[in-house]
């Protein structure tokens, strides 16, 4: 594992360049989420613990796992929130001067092919990214491929010097399936979990989170408090089955779940009467 190091992060990126890459980021970033939209951070009973919490976390080995709607615009928030927090401003992203300092030990999970693509992306890399290759999905085909295990040996590279943001479904896609990888991960690195649970990012960003679609949206970003794990006694199906139902990503929470399968009945309904119908 990879050593703490005053000037370079984790894979060797310069502090000062990832400071300088934030800040610049964080300018451009900051009207998105306190002015044309207005970010609300939620769950205060939860947020309140969870604030003294990141005030007493270990500086490593912490692994946020949240639900996913854009491929950007999730992990900027994320940063103005931690680095709001890593200031002492709770709940809040009112006063920007948080950008000067940032928490520069924070990494995401991120897809290869996604943080590849053009110059902008690139840059964003820079920041913190810890890119994988999907194996179910490479260039909009379905794959199946095994898993690089020196991408996971980078993940808890990136978990032994800082915090590490995790999404288990790997897709923007409401209500997916979450990957066991990351319960596998929890279980090896027995690290500290807290979920986030965000909303409202779908309707404000476009898919990339790069362009604003509307203004005028609330996008919401619950945190909550760190799962219980039994990491001697739980398994990998079991901590994925908390970590989905804490993030809110299972059928059940699903709201629309029962209505879209009372639709399709009455559809399947209607074809089988106008298949008799035809037959008559």
């Amino acid at each position: 594992m990879g050593k703490k190091n005053i000037f370079t992060d984790a894979f060797g990126n310069w502090y000062i360049l990832k400071r300088l890459v934030v800040f610049i980021f964080g300018l451009v970033s900051y009207r998105r989420f306190n002015g044309f939209n207005k970010l609300k951070i939620t769950g205060t009973e939860h947020l309140v613990d969870l604030s003294e919490i990141i005030r007493t976390l270990p500086d490593k080995g912490v692994l946020f796992i949240s639900n996913h709607q854009t491929y950007f615009a999730d992990v900027a928030a994320m940063y103005h929130v931690f680095c709001a927090v890593n200031n002492g401003f709770i709940n809040t992203i009112a006063n920007p001067i948080y950008i000067l300092n940032p928490k520069v030990d924070f990494y995401y999970v991120a897809a290869e092919e996604t943080m590849n693509k053009g110059l902008l992306t690139r840059i964003f890399k820079l920041v913190g990214a810890v890119t994988v290759k999907r194996t179910w999905r490479a260039n909009g085909q379905n794959v199946n491929r095994k898993v690089d295990m020196s991408e996971v040996e980078n993940i808890l590279k990136a978990l032994d010097n800082g915090w590490v943001v995790s999404f288990p479904q790997g897709t923007t896609a409401a209500f997916a399936p979450g990957r066991k990888g990351t319960a596998k991960l929890v279980l090896q690195q027995r690290a500290i979990v807290i979920p986030v649970k965000i909303n409202g990012f779908r309707r404000a960003f476009d898919k990339k989170g790069l362009r604003l679609k509307v203004t005028g949206v609330q996008p919401t970003m619950e945190f909550k408090k760190p799962l219980d794990i039994d990491y001697d006694n739980e398994s990998a199906e079991e901590i994925l089955d908390k970590i989905m139902n804490a993030i809110e990503q299972t059928p059940k929470h699903n709201v629309l779940h029962e209505y879209d399968q009372e639709l399709e009945r009455k559809k399947q309904e209607e074809a089988e009467k106008q298949e008799e119908k035809s037959q008559a």
